[in-house]
């Protein structure tokens, strides 16, 4: 039966209690049912056709919500984006009141469904191969510790350092910083991520929702041995007009002094991490604040080689900026060994000199890339802008193309076995 047929709409909705406004949800919809405003992220009800793209992806389970409603009683999306928590289940005798029966319910359980024709019309959707399970050798992430649906709302950490990652500049400030977590229990692993809790309350006098930023240290804490971990942080100082510009959360966290107090929830993310096996290969492509999982990546391997018990794949980091003053730990990144990583870096707005992207670096290195596509040990990680997911895959696409690949089953298999992992912003 079509849907539209049913008296009763199993509607699918986002909790805005636990969202923690990545965007994952709204990026991966093929049918574009989902958007949102400066606070919440809803779903429209009359494009949801229930394909269930947006569930697996979404690292706190907040898109997974659903209330049985009648259907000329749908809540709206301006409803919904005033909401700071989700209403509660209609009752039996309230769903009977409006004439909906218990087949009605049955009928309303929505389906996974095939892609709509219009979603199959679009020549090319890069998420439609971002890989929703993590890499097979990949260690246990635990999620959702602290938040508004945990025993405890959030955990405070304690800030131990704060220090500039990036030249001064104009209109862009990046910073590198440390949290500890003293003997509160806070596993992380590479490629998850945290949410920051700003004080304070918003515009209308709500507080602050959390803000999520991508671990930039390995496991075992910046600090190794150490309960702590760092973020890479980015706050934006002027618009494209000139005009000062103060983000809340970035802001914030920039101005840490050492000895600040932190409220943080999470983490977050089961799926963006990076594979044990000792010869697994991985391909990293990034920019700006999207490099904080390689580096936590890229320093969980180092840490391991130094130990001189791990005999690692290789790794190969593409990371591009605007000039390299704006490339967070560009110092750092040339004194890696060139044995242990091959570095590639591209620069889109240096003076006398022709704009370069991570796809143009990516298309030298075809030769190297197209086995690596073609190798089950090997695992590709983007991160960054959003701007830059789609030119990537379709450069994965050309590559693979190009060597004489089918990329449907290469693509497919990227996704199916946790191999291409997409996360922009």
């Amino acid at each position: 039966m079509d849907q539209s047929e049913i008296t009763l709409l199993k509607q699918h909705l986002i909790d805005p209690e636990i969202c923690i406004r990545c965007n994952t949800c709204e990026a991966t919809c093929p049918v574009g049912a989902i958007t949102h405003d400066s606070r919440n992220y809803v779903v429209d009800p009359d494009k949801c056709n229930y394909c269930m793209a947006c569930v697996p992806p979404c690292p706190t389970g907040s898109i997974d919500n659903w209330r049985n409603v009648p259907r000329v009683q749908a809540y709206s999306l301006e409803a919904q984006l005033g909401w700071d928590e989700l209403p509660p289940e209609l009752s039996e005798a309230e769903l009977a009141a409006a004439g909906a029966s218990a087949a009605d319910v049955a009928l309303a359980e929505p389906q996974e469904m095939p892609l709509s024709a219009s979603a199959m019309e679009q020549p090319f959707r890069s998420a439609a191969y971002g890989a929703t399970v993590p890499p097979w050798s990949a260690a246990h992430a635990f999620t959702n510790l602290y938040g508004p649906k945990a025993a405890e709302p959030f955990v405070t950490a304690t800030v131990t350092g704060n220090v500039r990652v990036t030249e001064v500049g104009r209109d862009y400030d990046t910073h590198h910083v440390v949290l500890d977590f003293g003997h509160t229990p806070f596993p992380v692993l590479e490629g998850q991520s945290i949410g920051i809790v700003p004080p304070g309350v918003d515009g209308n006098g709500r507080a602050h929702f959390p803000r999520q930023y991508s671990v930039a240290s390995p496991r075992n804490g910046e600090r190794a041995g150490y309960n702590n971990l760092s973020l890479t942080i980015k706050r934006v100082l002027e618009d494209h007009d000139g005009k000062p510009v103060r983000g809340v959360a970035s802001n914030y966290m920039c101005d840490l002094r050492v000895g600040d107090k932190v409220q943080v929830t999470g983490p977050f993310g089961a799926s963006f991490l990076m594979p044990n096996h000792p010869r697994s290969h991985i391909v990293m492509i990034c920019t700006g604040t999207g490099s904080a999982p390689m580096r936590a990546m890229t320093e969980w391997r180092r840490r391991l080689r130094a130990s001189g018990k791990f005999e690692s794949g290789k790794l190969m980091l593409f990371f591009g900026a605007r000039t390299p003053e704006e490339l967070p730990y560009f110092g750092p990144l040339q004194r890696l060994p060139k044995d242990f990583i091959d570095v590639n870096l591209a620069f889109s707005r240096v003076p006398g000199q022709p704009k370069r992207y991570v796809q143009d670096l990516m298309r030298e290195r075809a030769a190297d890339l197209a086995p690596l596509l073609a190798d089950p040990d090997a695992c590709f990680f983007v991160c960054g802008l959003k701007a830059m997911e789609e030119g990537v895959v379709l450069t994965l696409r050309e590559i693979a193309q190009e060597a004489g690949m089918d990329w449907e089953a290469i693509g497919q298999g990227l996704r199916r076995d946790g191999r291409l992992h997409l996360e922009t912003y």
